[in-house]
Order: C-alpha cells, then sequence, then structure tokens
C-alpha cells in the first residue's frame, strides 16, 4: 500500500518565491555566518516549543474529561507538531548539515533542545493544562503576527500559515479559562493555583540573548521583549473577565533557551524519542 501524500509540510521554497514576487514583499536579508548561526538557533526555539508542548498536549489523547475536549486538545497537539516539522525542516536547511526535521527532533539530547522552560511542565489537571496554553498561545500569537513580516520570506511564510491554527487555539483556551475561572468556587481555586504555578515560567518568553538580538536586527523575527505588550493586553482582558487575580510575582524561571531544563524534559524524550534510538533509522 503507498504512503499517504505529505500533505503538512509545503515547499517552502516555493512559498517564499510566491511571496517575493507580490506586493510588500519585504527585501531579503544577507546571510552572514554568524546570522546563519543565529537564525538557526532561532528556528530550533521555535520548532523545540511546538515540539514539546505539542507532545505534551498529546498525553491527555483518550483522557480528556469530554469526547469533544479529548479530540480538540489532540488536534491542537497535531497541529503543533505539524508546525515543528516546518519550523525544523527548515532549521535543518539553513544549517547544511543534512540534518531533517525527524533528525533533530528524535536524535538531540535534552541539553541541544532550546525551547522554553513552559512547554516542558507537567500537564496537571485539565484546568492546569488550559492555563498553561493560553499563556504559551497569547505569546504564540503575538509572535506568529510579527513573524508574517520576516525580511526572512521562508519564515513569514510558516507564520502566514501557523497563525491560522494559533488563532483557533488562542481563541479556544481563552474561552476555557474564562469559563473556569469565572466558573464554580472549585474551578475558579484550581485556576488562580494554576494561574499562580505557571506565571514564574512566561517570563523566559521575553527574554532576550546574543541571537535574539542578531535576526532581530536583521528584521527576521522581533525582539523578544516587544512582544510584552501585546501578550499582556491579552492576558489581562482574559484573566479579568475569567474573575482571576494577575501574580504580582517577578521572578523568572529560565534557562531553557540555553539548553538548561527542568527534570522533565529528559522523561518527555525517553518517552518520544525511544522507537529512533532503539532503532536507529526505522522506518515504514
Amino acid at each position: 500500500m503507498p504512503s499517504l501524500p505529505d500533505m503538512t509540510t509545503p515547499n517552502v521554497d516555493a512559498l517564499a518565491a510566491e511571496r517575493a514576487a507580490g506586493q510588500g514583499a519585504a527585501a531579503p536579508v544577507e546571510m552572514t555566518p554568524d546570522l546563519q548561526v543565529a537564525l538557526v538557533e532561532f528556528l530550533l526555539r521555535m520548532g523545540d516549543n511546538t515540539l514539546i508542548l505539542g507532545h505534551r498536549v498529546s498525553e491527555w489523547c483518550g483522557h480528556s474529561p469530554v469526547l469533544e475536549e479529548d479530540i480538540a486538545l489532540a488536534n491542537t497537539a497535531l497541529d503543533l507538531i505539524g508546525q515543528t516539522q516546518l519550523w525544523l525542516g527548515l532549521a535543518g536547511e539553513v544549517e547544511g548539515q543534512e540534518r531533517t526535521a525527524d533528525n533533530l527532533a528524535y536524535l538531540r539530547d535534552a541539553a541541544q533542545f532550546r525551547n522554553v522552560l513552559l512547554v516542558e511542565r507537567p500537564n496537571g489537571d485539565f484546568g492546569n493544562t488550559l492555563m498553561r496554553q493560553f499563556l504559551f498561545d497569547a505569546w504564540h500569537h503575538e509572535m506568529l503576527t510579527a513573524l508574517q513580516n520576516s525580511t526572512d520570506p521562508r519564515v513569514a511564510e510558516i507564520a502566514a500559515k501557523a497563525i491560522k491554527e494559533v488563532a483557533y487555539h488562542l481563541e479556544r483556551s481563552a474561552d476555557l479559562v474564562i469559563r473556569l475561572g469565572d466558573g464554580t468556587e472549585e474551578s475558579h481555586k484550581r485556576m488562580q493555583a494554576s494561574l499562580e504555578d505557571n506565571w514564574s515560567y512566561t517570563g523566559e518568553l521575553f527574554v532576550s540573548d546574543d541571537s535574539d538580538a542578531a535576526v532581530a536586527e536583521a528584521g527576521i523575527a522581533p525582539a523578544p521583549d516587544s512582544l510584552r505588550a501585546g501578550w499582556d493586553a491579552v492576558v489581562n482582558d482574559v484573566l479579568d473577565q475569567a474573575t482571576l487575580k494577575r501574580p504580582e510575582g517577578t521572578y523568572v524561571h529560565q534557562g531553557g533557551k540555553r539548553g538548561i531544563h527542568t527534570e522533565h524534559l529528559g522523561y518527555i524524550l525517553a518517552d518520544m524519542q525511544f522507537l529512533q534510538r532503539a532503532y536507529p533509522g526505522a522506518t515504514w
């Protein structure tokens, strides 16, 4: 039986050429060796965020409180894994060492992953999963909105495709945070606890380093702190509607973007990478 056609991986070169031929296309940026390294780092961060969160969310498959949520969470996980294919595929292409998206997903050790700590945190209960998803979705939507104007047409095209899915993710997670926060006394208590538990991990989304500065200067991606105002506006509005109190703490857990992770990532990779580690190069 022939394999099904690949429906999740667009030809980013063709998409980029189409965009460049259109009106308003950003001027291409000159790729120096240092910028190439910074761009690979940025693409790994985008791909690792969606890969690890997608894997986390997929753990709910068959365990959600209602059938509709089971399907919705599975679809969200699939969307994120599909976006991973694009980001890591482009990272391998820019890197030029013949590593594919699969190689980058399944054959790197924990210290080589660049996702923020927020996405590797355990699911906890349903409310905690939704709160973590909402806090990430609000940032993800701001990031993809900005990336549509990237000077790298390949990045802009991936963002243009992904933002349609992420807009739905944000709408859904925000709606459920409001319903649970402004629901029963028990659901309100749990959502407030989830907010406070995840809050100190959100600051890493806006922390910048030399790689971020390099891709921002080249116009490839926005400076992380430039996304803060938009994220604050969305989060504050939803928390107000959910009758939840925004935490006042300013401490930031960070390190994931530099490869310093919590113990939780190791357990995720042990599960996710088992097949390729046990049977290298296995295909079917």
